[in-house]
Order: structure tokens, then sequence, then C-alpha cells
């Protein structure tokens, strides 16, 4: 489920992790952020970035200019 936030431009999404991923994430709270929400979100990003999605899509959107 995701839920929109026009205002802040924001969107919240379900995810439902094991108790072992929730540990992982809760650990490394301090390093990568400071709630969960700011580890997951860090983590997705860091992937995306990994997977060279982003880079790819900022080539695109470049590319329309």
């Amino acid at each position: 489920m995701v839920i929109l936030d026009n205002k802040s431009g924001t969107a919240k999404i379900h995810v439902k992790l094991t108790k072992e991923q929730l540990e992982l994430i809760s650990d490394l709270k301090g390093i990568l952020g400071s709630t969960n929400s700011e580890v997951v979100r860090t983590i997705v990003m860091s992937w995306l970035s990994e997977k060279s999605v982003i880079p790819n899509s900022i080539k695109k959107m470049l590319n329309k200019k």
C-alpha cells in the first residue's frame, strides 16, 4: 500500500520485514540514519545507485532536455 502526501511530496510505503531484517535495520541506526525509515531509505537509495538505476535515470532526464 502506498499513501501519498501531496503537501510534503512524500509517500508512505507499507513493507513487511522479518524479525531478523528488522534487527539488522535497528543495528544500522546511528550509522545509516537515526530512524528505521531513514535506514531503509538509505539502503534503497544506495542499492539503486549501486545498480546504476539512479545514474541511468539522470542520463535519461538530461537527454530529454
